[in-house]
């Protein structure tokens, strides 16, 4: 069997990643930004999964680099605290500056309890 190559692989991943990217954020439309929130946190979940577990390079490049990169977002995250500043709404700002920050910490934190407690 070929192995296939790298960038074919982060390609992969990231449309995958990029699909689920959509779907959340439309099953989590509002006011608070839920959905960046929720792929932040999953996403984070995810690729401490695939890293804990030793998954070889490949799995990781599709899934870590590709999927992962893809679903997650930095850049909403930012921008919609930014929104929030903007909007007067200082405690939705900190709240949502706080849930993605400890929420990712936390979601790498319990795949790292996991694969330690299965393997």
């Amino acid at each position: 069997m070929t192995a296939l190559d790298p960038a074919h692989l982060v390609g992969m991943g990231g449309a995958l990643g990029a699909l689920c990217r959509a779907y959340v954020s439309q099953r989590f439309e509002g006011e608070y930004p839920v959905g960046t929130l929720a792929v932040n946190i999953i996403g984070s979940f995810a690729l401490g999964l695939v890293t804990f577990v030793g998954a070889g390079e490949e799995v990781i490049l599709l899934v870590g680099t590709g999927a992962c990169g893809s679903f997650t977002t930095f850049s909403s995250f930012s921008f919609e605290t930014v929104r929030l500043i903007e909007e007067d709404d200082l405690t939705a700002a900190a709240a949502n500056a706080l849930a993605n920050l400890l929420g990712a910490l936390a979601a790498i934190g319990l795949a790292w309890l996991l694969t330690r407690a299965v393997g």
